[in-house]
């Protein structure tokens, strides 16, 4: 209207009468409704504190975090109306997919009962300011969705997978399976001593199968849009810092809608673990130099076969009550109790 008002030098009687609109539609000064103002400042310091380039939260932490006003909840229409009024992105419509996949070791199938259940790992790469290489080792545990593992080095081998496990498992126990893809690293031999000494059963997906690791597809995408995809490393000594700093926020901060809107970490203290024997300093050097002396020694020796078979013992079947809280000893090999032992 008041284009052409300017271009055809007319009045606005005249140009409403012509176009056939409502001279008060042409007057309203829109209002701002009580309280949006708060909604709009929430949600603006939601956005600084994890800058996305556009802003990429989920729908529901929108919803709760806006929300979470000491007046109650606000409907999600309301704040899904200023998320695109302050022209943010909006998350993009989910696919269709299958109700179950036809692997035995995917998430769907196999899943996590309690703390400690399973365990999702996986590789995320990426690159510093001078093009070089840098490769993150992410371990989940997919019950309590916490982040137990992030670390990034130059390269990360089979043996380095090993000695960080070794370390997660004396803070945090060991735990009844852990799922991962097919990759070099986890199908080592390295990897597959340290889970039989250990009593570890591995879920393989299958190759070309991401979703069937899905909670851990799922925390590496955002960690890719929250942070790789935002920040340039000058080096790995910064990358190490970020990731963190990162590790820190998303597991004592940032709240989760499978957890009833609580951050993982909060969750996971209110969780039990199934009794296990602790492990000492003198099991786990034992079960580190007994991994290292059967992989030197393993030069003729044929390798383990892969565990993508659907049919899966019943003793370690995650569904079988006979699995729950087994003690560690039960799964060592015997040359592994003789070195408990001594």
């Amino acid at each position: 209207m008041k284009h052409v008002q300017e271009t055809l030098k007319l009045s606005e009687r005249l140009v409403c009468k012509v176009l056939g609109q409502a001279r008060a539609s042409q007057r309203y000064n829109a209002k701002l409704r009580d309280g949006e103002a708060v909604l709009v400042t929430r949600v603006h310091e939601m956005v600084r504190r994890q800058p996305l380039p556009p802003p990429r939260l989920s729908h529901d932490l929108r919803h709760v975090a806006a929300g979470r006003l000491g007046r109650g909840r606000v409907n999600f229409k309301k704040v899904y109306r200023l998320w695109k009024q302050e022209g943010f992105a909006v998350p993009r419509k989910a696919r269709k997919r299958r109700r179950l996949s036809c692997s035995e070791n995917g998430v769907i199938r196999k899943r996590a009962q309690y703390k400690n259940h399973v365990w999702g790992i996986d590789f995320i790469f990426d690159r510093d300011e001078r093009q070089r290489s840098l490769k993150w080792l992410s371990v989940i545990d997919e019950y309590t969705r916490e982040c137990l593992v992030l670390a990034v080095e130059r390269s990360i081998t089979a043996e380095d997978v090993v000695d960080l496990l070794m370390k997660l498992f004396k803070e945090r126990g060991v735990p009844d399976h852990i799922r991962s893809d097919n990759g070099p690293e986890f199908i080592a031999a390295a990897i597959k001593r340290m889970t039989a000494l250990m009593g570890i059963e591995s879920l393989y997906i299958e190759p070309g199968s991401p979703w069937q690791n899905g909670y851990t597809e799922s925390f590496n995408s955002r960690f890719r849009d929250e942070l790789l995809s935002t920040e340039l490393f000058a080096d790995l000594s910064e990358a190490k810092g970020l990731s963190a700093c990162w590790r820190n926020e998303y597991n004592t901060r940032r709240p989760h809608s499978a957890l009833k809107y609580v951050p993982p970490a909060v969750y996971a203290a209110t969780c039990a673990v199934k009794p296990k024997p602790v492990l000492t300093d003198g099991m786990l050097l034992a079960a580190e130099s007994n991994v290292g002396n059967q992989v030197d020694g393993a030069g003729d020796e044929a390798p383990l076969p892969l565990q993508t078979s659907p049919s899966t013992p019943s003793h370690l079947n995650l569904r079988s009550s006979s699995s729950l809280g087994r003690p560690l000893a039960a799964a060592v090999v015997p040359d592994q109790r003789a070195i408990m032992k001594s």
